[in-house]
């Protein structure tokens, strides 16, 4: 069978995370079959599953925000009698990179260039200091005091922490990528926000193994309800502050509704934007998921960190949701409610539009989104399916390659094509919160962005050269970028890639502009 470079590149590019380097045979493996490349991951269901060593379940993570809490409760009072205030934890410093101009390929190289001469240069005053001898000097600036020391990570750090790791581990070594760039997709649709608070944080990576990373190979309504009942997702949008105004709980504490997540299912979700409903069915979802909580730290409804229905919180009676009566069932009334609402036509448009638009085009094209939306009719929401339509589709094979990948397909791809194996998350970590997409933690309940403009902005390309550029100083002595750049594309890489990265006047700057040529950062 003749070898396709291009549609290797689509594969690998569109629907992964591009080549790893390394003797992976990634480009060539898929050039033979590009399509079938792409679909045999869809084959091991079990491959999405993320199991590592000290990972654990929300509710342990719970229990153990809890303790902690109740640790530094402790100390405060402790430190109150004793007259000694508390330390302060040290903010990290935030240092805003000003804005930049707009990129080309050669405009990069330029900028390469000049800071390769500053870094020469710094090492060169280095070497001229270190040759004299060594006589005292006038301080020119007043002494810097001593910087304290690093206080150890706590528990929700240490979490996160390996919950990050382990993700960017899995998408690193993984042959194509396509079930992981599906559990991104899924997990930005959604999302929580470990910015919410000290739960959220230490829960983020539960929150995708346990709701998420089950289901993206499954159905879309089993997907729709482990996320809605997730303790996370109840915690970010503060369903367990909601109380039916009839129930016991609600007379008691004299507080009402709280329609956060009732909304955010209905808009972000599910039907979407203009998908038929009213803000009167908000209301109404609203009162039907009154209940939908999790136990807290005293274990009264049940292991503290789990998912509980509160009977005596839930809204009393019968509900009309989108035209349709919901007896009062308690938590079944909830449930069967979502699984109407996941059925709905509606849905399956918002879910099409959007999967399209992620994989293929800013512009979903239209025809590919009404088939994926009739897969995801005949299927019952089957997730699967919707992903093989999507790459038996020739729409997606035959867009052109535009889209400006994510800070985090980003970084991820470029670790792959060096073939370096994270062993920790930190310099990952950073990038991301640099480039504007901090891991599980979105500015809103809407995710990350999912469109080129969004991301190709000069100050954003700008940050991604300042990373290309450490990287490639790092590196670049012991790496051939030209290998890597058959690695990554072959033959299907531009001309204008291959002679800038020849002309490259050292291999430092030529790793730096592999990294931002459009094979690398458009899929």
């Amino acid at each position: 069978m003749a070898r396709d470079s291009q549609a290797a590149l689509v594969a690998l590019n569109r629907f992964g995370f591009g080549a790893r380097g390394g003797a992976s045979g990634d480009l060539i493996n898929a050039a033979s079959d590009p399509r079938g490349f792409v679909k045999a991951e869809l084959a091991r269901p079990n491959g999405v599953l993320l199991e590592a060593p000290g990972l654990q379940s929300t509710p342990q993570l719970g229990q153990a925000v809890f303790a902690y809490q109740d640790q530094v409760k402790q100390a405060r009072e402790a430190a109150a009698k004793a007259g000694t205030p508390p330390e302060a934890p040290q903010a990290p410093a935030d240092q805003k990179p000003a804005l930049r101009r707009n990129l080309s390929l050669n405009t990069v190289a330029t900028e390469i260039a000049g800071q390769m001469a500053e870094a020469k240069q710094a090492d060169n005053k280095l070497t001229d200091n270190s040759a004299k001898p060594e006589t005292m000097q006038p301080s020119m600036t007043a002494p810097q005091p001593a910087k304290p020391a690093p206080q150890p990570l706590n528990v929700i750090q240490k979490t996160f922490r390996a919950e990050a790791l382990a993700r960017l581990q899995r998408a690193t070594l993984v042959e194509c990528g396509f079930t992981e760039r599906l559990v991104v997709f899924w997990s930005n649709h959604f999302c929580i926000s470990a910015s919410k608070g000290e739960l959220a944080r230490i829960w983020a990576g539960a929150f995708e193994r346990e709701a998420i990373r089950p289901h993206v190979l499954g159905r879309f309504a089993d997907m729709l309800k482990a996320v809605e009942q997730h303790p996370a997702m109840l915690f970010f949008l503060d369903n367990q502050q909601s109380l039916g105004p009839d129930s016991r709980a609600g007379q008691n504490r004299k507080r009402g509704l709280n329609e956060n997540l009732a909304r955010e299912i209905m808009e972000l979700h599910t039907l979407g934007v203009g998908g038929g409903y009213t803000q009167e069915d908000v209301t109404s979802l609203a009162r039907i998921i009154t209940g939908w909580t999790f136990a807290g730290r005293q274990g009264q409804l049940g292991t503290p960190g789990s998912f509980v229905f509160n009977a005596n919180a839930h809204q009393p009676g019968p509900q009309m949701l989108l035209g349709k009566s919901y007896e009062p069932t308690g938590l079944a009334q909830g449930e069967a409610a979502l699984a109407d609402i996941a059925r709905h036509p509606s849905t399956a448009n918002f879910i099409a539009t959007k999967f399209v638009r992620h994989f293929v085009a800013d512009d979903p094209p239209p025809a590919l989104v009404a088939r994926l939306r009739d897969v995801f009719v005949k299927t019952d929401g089957d997730l699967k399916a919707l992903a093989a339509a999507l790459v038996d589709s020739d729409e997606a094979w035959k867009a052109p390659l535009t889209k400006m990948r994510s800070p985090y397909d980003f970084v991820v791809a470029s670790g792959r094509l060096l073939a370096r194996v994270p062993e920790d998350p930190g310099g990952y970590l950073n990038n991301l919160n640099l480039l504007g997409q901090p891991l599980w933690s979105p500015a809103g309940p809407n995710g990350f962005p999912d469109t080129s403009a969004a991301w190709a902005a000069p100050e954003g390309m700008m940050l991604r050269l300042d990373i290309a550029a450490q990287m490639g100083a790092r590196l670049g002595n012991n790496i051939d970028p030209l290998d890597l750049l058959e690695f990554a594309a072959a033959d299907a890489a531009s001309i204008e890639t291959r002679k800038t990265i020849e002309r490259a006047e050292s291999r430092q700057q030529a790793l730096a502009l592999l990294l931002m040529s459009p094979e690398m950062q458009r899929r």
